[in-house]
């Protein structure tokens, strides 16, 4: 027959502290975590949050960065994918999470108050007045917005001749005239990176290079050719490529978040030198 055991007597078990008094969390929040940005950044947060069952609000505040790209490169399993393709796959697959909300809203200010915080936004129209929602927590997907350079043309080619990511784009071009656009530590660096796309490179300063001698060098010791003269002569390039440049004047390349959030952050990185 088995031993048997009598359970302890009361003043043999371990004294349990008390409870701790649970804090309030203050109001109900509407969500739990607003997110601001629908790229594929901000679709994936939400993915991950809708899949811990929290109440989630996607603002979205209008196209994506590289809406006119023709196709998102090094993404394994989507490689050359349409942006906008991309995006759309990314919201079917939310569906299936109810507590997942997205919305056209732009978000123009976000405030502290107790337990969490006031998000304002507006119809990604600019119609109507700002929406004060509530949140325990803000997720920032906001992206950047790219500043093109001061050159005809380059808006309207921007994403398809005019690039900004020899690894998104170069490719696509490689072997072919090429030109880079810039000036400085960035201008020279990225002459010499996009050498390896093509070995017929023409770096363009629009003015003073502001390059070492060493730079100078080594850009001749890789085939890349310079031009420093401020008109825009008839040349031979296909592509025109920039990336941004430290703030020197004409070749400022400056990459700030979307909407009103974002342009608060690109001027507080340019007050800190640090566009």
């Amino acid at each position: 027959m088995p031993a048997t055991r009598s359970a302890p007597a009361a003043t043999d078990q371990l004294a349990l502290p008390a409870p701790r008094p649970r804090r309030s969390r203050g109001p109900q929040a509407d969500y739990d975590v607003v997110v601001v940005g629908a790229g594929a950044a901000g679709l994936s947060a939400a993915l991950t949050l809708g899949r811990a069952c929290r109440r989630v609000l996607v603002c979205d505040g209008g196209p994506p960065r590289n809406a006119p790209s023709p196709g998102v490169h090094a993404f394994l399993t989507r490689d050359g994918t349409p942006p906008a393709e991309l995006l759309r796959l990314a919201r079917e697959q939310l569906r299936p999470y109810e507590t997942v909300q997205i919305q056209p809203l732009r978000v123009t200010a976000v405030s502290r108050q107790r337990g969490g915080f006031c998000v304002s936004a507006v119809a990604a129209s600019d119609e109507g007045p700002a929406v004060p929602v509530t949140a325990r927590r803000v997720v920032l997907c906001t992206g950047v917005v790219d500043e093109w350079p001061p050159l005809p043309g380059a808006a309207a080619l921007w994403g398809r001749g005019v690039l900004h990511c020899p690894y998104c784009h170069g490719w696509e071009v490689r072997d072919q005239p090429l030109a880079v656009y810039g000036r400085g530590k960035t201008g020279y660096g990225l002459g010499l990176l996009v050498s390896r796309w093509s070995p017929d490179v023409v770096l363009l300063t629009d003015g003073p290079a502001g390059i070492t001698p060493h730079g100078l060098a080594r850009l001749r010791a890789q085939g890349v050719r310079r031009l420093d003269r401020q008109e825009r002569p008839n040349l031979p390039t296909r592509h025109l490529r920039r990336r941004r440049p430290r703030p020197r004047p004409a070749t400022s390349h400056h990459r700030g978040g979307r909407g009103e959030l974002g342009r608060h952050q690109a001027q507080r990185r340019a007050d800190e030198g640090r566009v």
